[in-house]
């Protein structure tokens, strides 16, 4: 698991996500991806259940810390189509 402490952070104090030891190794692909689903996953799951979404934004920063651009921009077209392969 990831530190609490991290999680706690205000939003402007940290420029990179915590180390995850998931994802020891330099090429940080399947960390982006996992914190996209992970982030994609809260929201649907907190809105299911009509609580705030405010834990959620823990991955939002950290997926944006590592993905490019070009991948999210793609990834959310794709869910908006219906056609995004990963499972939310």
């Amino acid at each position: 698991m990831v530190d609490a402490e991290a999680q706690m952070s205000a939003p402007g104090e940290w420029k990179t996500p915590p180390f995850d030891p998931r994802f020891p190794n330099q090429n940080q692909t399947r960390n982006c991806y996992q914190n996209f689903l992970d982030y994609h996953r809260c929201l649907k799951a907190m809105n299911r259940r009509g609580k705030n979404t405010q834990p959620c934004e823990y991955y939002y920063r950290v997926y944006h810390s590592l993905c490019p651009i070009s991948w999210v921009q793609r990834w959310n077209e794709q869910i908006k189509q219906g056609t995004f392969p990963g499972k939310i």
